[in-house]
């Protein structure tokens, strides 16, 4: 099974790849990965993830994006670059996705459930869902930083602006963060739920009990299954 590459955009980093189901297709679905924003981070870890979404019905689109470290990366560029392919997705999937993402490509699925975006619902793998806090803890040594360009003192606004933890939305959002989790403290997690209990669609929180940062996208650990289980069924409704 090999992905059709796509470009949503002109540079080079603005394309997806397509996952095609061997099956009838059963839904939609496009993947955002992590990696703390960086550019050698790229969209080819995800690949086996993306296979076994496929396999079950789900034609999903793997996103990769602009990042700290290119030209136009960090913020908003990154992000932007999200939109743009999400949009360009959707235009070959049909119909509104279910947006996973993993990580730091978390942190961005939950922002894009904040935009007027057509999507499905969003499923966030230990998100860096509170920039803030993720400052605090210095997560990978500074990511913060590089993707924002400065400190939530010296620039508090791109903070305001980039952080999910502080707008709100009407998407259905379900977060998954393993309890073992060392990249992303699910901490992290538990105060973005504390900050947006009260929208109208309240976000969900499935904890995976000793599951750690990269299983959450390992289609042959228990955790990365429960993964592909919950984005299968959201996808076919």
């Amino acid at each position: 099974m090999n992905p059709e590459r796509m470009f949503y955009g002109g540079d080079a980093s603005q394309f997806f790849e397509l996952w095609y189901p061997e099956q009838a297709v059963a839904g939609f679905a496009v993947f955002i990965h992590g990696g703390f924003w960086r550019a050698k981070y790229d969209l080819s870890h995800a690949n086996p993830f993306c296979a076994a979404l496929a396999a079950r019905g789900v034609m999903t689109a793997n996103l990769e994006y602009r990042r700290v470290g290119q030209p136009s990366g960090g913020w908003p560029g990154t992000f932007e670059d999200v939109v743009a392919g999400l949009k360009a997705a959707i235009e070959h999937l049909g119909r509104g996705p279910v947006v996973v993402g993993h990580s730091a490509g978390g942190h961005l699925a939950l922002r894009l459930a904040s935009e007027a975006v057509p999507l499905n619902s969003v499923v966030a793998l230990a998100p860096v869902a509170d920039l803030r806090f993720a400052y605090e803890l210095n997560l990978s040594n500074g990511a913060v930083v590089g993707f924002l360009g400065g400190t939530p003192e010296v620039i508090p606004s791109r903070y305001d602006e980039a952080c999910a933890s502080l707008h709100t939305s009407w998407a259905r959002r379900v977060i998954v963060h393993g309890t073992k989790d060392e990249d992303v403290p699910i901490d992290i997690t538990r105060a973005f739920m504390r900050a947006r209990q009260y929208d109208s669609e309240p976000p969900s929180l499935l904890e995976i009990r000793d599951a750690f940062h990269m299983d959450l996208i390992d289609p042959n650990s228990p955790a990365g299954l429960t993964v592909i289980d919950l984005v299968t069924r959201l996808a076919r409704e």
